[in-house]
């Protein structure tokens, strides 16, 4: 008897394992949470996400473009916990049958080209498009809003992200002080006039901002903002992109953030921190 209920319990067993694992394979199924670069980034606003760099500027830019658009928190919750699902935030080049990008969105369902869906700004207008457009998505669960746009096999699977989504919404919309903080050690990949030139243009696609150039001798940007939680969009923002874009440091709120320290650490009055600034300094050259 002993051997037989553990010849059942084992069955059982491999059974339950080969469905998890079955799941975890297949495209478009239920995906890990774990990411899969470094945890180089916590995010901390009523619980703590851990990201890698380009899942946290990509998390960055899809928050950015809904903040631009004024659309109630909501719709930004939904799109992250979308896209946390479909592509664990990062842009993908392929997926199930032609889905790509953010959104796993499909050109032959009319959601772009490739080369546009495969653009972040893009794919997310595209996705708060869709998701206004869905009468009552306010009030639904987030797993239903976005069932709803991506009509999906697994409808229940965005549910998982929403904790999480909320942590990143309420941090990339300035609720929350110094709530993105992320280390980049090593080398960047830019630096000194081609960084600056590079953050100007990202500052302008995802937010249609236009900065000046900090004087002396350090490079980099200064952007005016309207009040503390606008200060805070852009500087979540600034460090969500730092890896990407060669940010050293981002000056705000009396606070500072370095990307070798990863930290937001008090500064001294009159370091170079307006109340109505911005400053981020690039690495030079």
């Amino acid at each position: 008897m002993r051997i037989r209920a553990l010849i059942g319990a084992l069955t059982v067993f491999a059974v339950i394992a080969g469905v998890g694992i079955y799941l975890a394979l297949r495209p478009g199924g239920p995906r890990s949470s774990v990411p899969r670069g470094p945890r180089a980034c916590t995010v901390q606003a009523d619980g703590e996400v851990y990201l890698d760099g380009t899942q946290m500027a990509n998390a960055a830019t899809i928050a950015a473009v809904g903040i631009r658009r004024g659309l109630p928190e909501q719709a930004v919750v939904v799109a992250l916990a979308t896209a946390f699902q479909e592509s664990k935030l990062e842009n993908l080049t392929g997926g199930d049958r032609d889905s790509v990008g953010l959104f796993q969105q499909r050109p032959s369902q009319g959601w772009g080209t490739a080369e546009e869906i495969r653009d972040p700004r893009y794919a997310a207008t595209r996705f708060y498009n869709a998701l206004t457009r869905v009468p009552g998505w306010q009030d639904m669960r987030v797993t239903e809003a976005a069932q709803r746009v991506q009509r999906s096999a697994y409808p229940e699977a965005y549910e998982r992200w929403a904790d999480d989504a909320l942590v990143l919404t309420k941090a990339l919309l300035g609720h929350a002080t110094g709530a993105v903080a992320c280390a980049f050690p090593g080398q960047p990949a830019v630096r000194g006039a081609t960084a600056t030139a590079a953050l100007t243009e990202l500052l302008r696609l995802d937010w249609g901002a236009v900065p000046s150039a900090i004087g002396g001798d350090a490079a980099g940007l200064a952007l005016t903002v309207r009040d503390t939680r606008n200060g805070w969009q852009y500087a979540h923002w600034l460090v969500s992109h730092a890896d990407q874009q060669g940010v050293r440091s981002v000056r705000y709120d009396s606070l500072e953030w370095t990307a070798k320290g990863g930290t937001w650490t008090k500064v001294a009055t009159g370091a170079g921190v307006a109340a109505n600034h911005v400053i981020a300094e690039v690495y030079t050259a």
